[in-house]
């Protein structure tokens, strides 16, 4: 843990090896993320969900609403790279998709709901990825080549990141 409101457990710092277990790690949770997420917001008022997690950013409901955007481009992204030679990936805006009015006033449920599909899904199919499958690459818009193994470690970081900006905002504020 860091006392840096925008990255509570650090910045993501790429694996140099990954290997079988850290896979395995790194599915695991992606596949207890959703469980978490509706346990860490379950408690929270309406009033509290529209508390940002630090000065500027942004507000718990626009947070959960965000896991599902970016997990369901990350999904996707690993389909292509399956499928297609190092394909071409795009960025996409996050803060302008926050500030859209489905992920700024929309019930949470429908994120959570729609991230424990996905990740069931998501789950099943890193299961069935070997090491190669792991190996092969994207060129990603912002980021340039990338492996599916860092892909995936990033993801399990995304998780957790997210996940401990809503922890640390209920730590400061006395919600837990």
């Amino acid at each position: 843990m860091t006392d840096d409101l925008r990255y509570p457990i650090g910045k993501f710092q790429p694996e140099v090896e990954v290997t079988d277990r850290t896979r395995a790690r790194s599915i695991e949770v992606i596949a207890e993320t959703p469980a978490r997420l509706r346990y860490t917001v379950a408690s929270l008022s309406p009033e509290q969900l529209e508390t940002p997690y630090r000065p500027g950013g942004w507000t718990v409901r626009q947070v959960v609403h965000h896991l599902p955007d970016s997990h369901m481009n990350s999904y996707c992204r690993f389909r292509l790279a399956l499928t297609e030679d190092e394909p071409s990936v795009k960025g996409y805006a996050e803060d302008r998709w926050a500030e859209l009015p489905d992920a700024r006033t929309g019930p949470v449920s429908l994120s959570l709901d729609l991230l424990e599909a996905l990740h069931e899904r998501w789950v099943v199919f890193l299961k069935s990825l070997t090491a190669s499958d792991f190996a092969r690459t994207l060129h990603h818009s912002e980021a340039g080549r990338l492996t599916l193994d860092t892909t995936l470690t990033l993801y399990d970081w995304h998780s957790r990141h997210h996940l401990a900006h809503i922890d640390s905002l209920k730590k400061r504020m006395g919600w837990s």
